[in-house]
């Protein structure tokens, strides 16, 4: 790549910087992120950036607010070193759960980070499956909502050939589950579920057939898995044959890696927008596939001024 151009990164996903940068036949910037004392976020930009395109690799997943902040901080120092454009490539969008007023005098905290962003000095975002598409018109500079469906797809096509059906855990996710079934020429099956409170679901039934089928079930991210986790014993219940799920963002939080060790899901594919920790690295039901092609190609487009919307067909 021209030297014009420099990739730096977080804390939050260090590997996926890193395949980035190999990708590009780069090496990440010189970039020191640490804290202080007392928990401030501190950065240090050890090289001359003046006038060059710059890339932040964040994710904001857990714990989000570090990262969060993290990026920001990060977003100031190149701006403030005379950086010519600087673009945040955030994997995984944290606070994009909450896009509207669900309830009365609530925030709408993804509106919030999107003009944190802004103010920060990044010129555009680039991310990976947004929870809700329509979050790219809460900003103000150019948005691009890669999708982690190519990979996924490869994968599924290469292990789950037979008697597939796609299922949407709710039916907020149809769209999603139906960009799935049609290129693989799937049956598509949805679960009516009705969630409580946050953090909670109970599923109530499944509108389509999937007796004696092969079941995917198809989300954006997994947290707690409880979503997940209801909907695999309700297939199952159903007289499906075997259940797997793939999301794109495992944030495996609380009790979702005891959840998918105890359940029916036979194989939980995921992508490295954010690193498994801890038990989730150890779980042998997780199987973890990489977009660092698809960001490494978007940065090169976007760099070159070339069109990124190829990337979306």
């Amino acid at each position: 790549m021209n030297s014009t151009i420099r990739i730096l990164g977080g804390n939050s996903n260090k590997p996926l910087t890193q395949s980035i940068c190999s990708l590009l036949g780069t090496t990440p910037g010189d970039a020191k992120v640490s804290t202080f004392s007392d928990g401030e976020t501190a950065v240090e930009i050890n090289e001359s950036i003046r006038g060059k395109d710059i890339f932040i690799v964040q994710s904001t997943c857990p714990p989000t607010n570090e990262h969060l902040m993290e990026l920001l901080v990060m977003l100031d120092a190149v701006k403030r070193a005379s950086a010519c454009r600087i673009a945040a490539v955030i994997p995984y969008f944290g606070y994009a759960r909450q896009d509207r007023k669900a309830s009365g005098r609530t925030p709408i905290s993804a509106k919030l980070v999107a003009n944190l962003l802004a103010v920060a000095g990044a010129h555009r975002v680039l991310t990976v499956d947004l929870h809700a598409g329509q979050i790219q018109g809460f900003f103000d500079i150019p948005v691009d909502n890669l999708f982690a469906k190519p990979v996924m797809l490869d994968h599924i096509r290469e292990h789950y050939a037979n008697d597939l059906v796609i299922v949407s855990p709710d039916a907020g996710g149809v769209e999603r589950a139906r960009a799935y079934a049609k290129p693989l020429q799937a049956d598509l099956a949805i679960i009516d579920k009705r969630r409580e409170r946050a953090n909670l679901s109970e599923v109530m039934h499944i509108i389509g057939d999937v007796k004696d089928k092969n079941c995917l079930l198809v989300d954006d991210m997994v947290d707690t898995a409880g979503t997940l986790t209801n909907a695999a014993k309700a297939l199952k219940e159903a007289g499906a044959r075997k259940v797997s799920a793939c999301c794109s963002h495992p944030i495996l939080s609380g009790p979702a890696i005891e959840r998918i060790n105890g359940s029916m899901i036979e194989e939980l594919i995921v992508t490295n927008t954010v690193p498994l920790r801890g038990a989730a690295a150890e779980c042998k039901k997780i199987t973890v596939l990489s977009v660092a092609p698809i960001l490494a190609e978007a940065i090169k487009r976007i760099y070159e001024n070339g069109s990124v919307s190829a990337l979306f067909m």
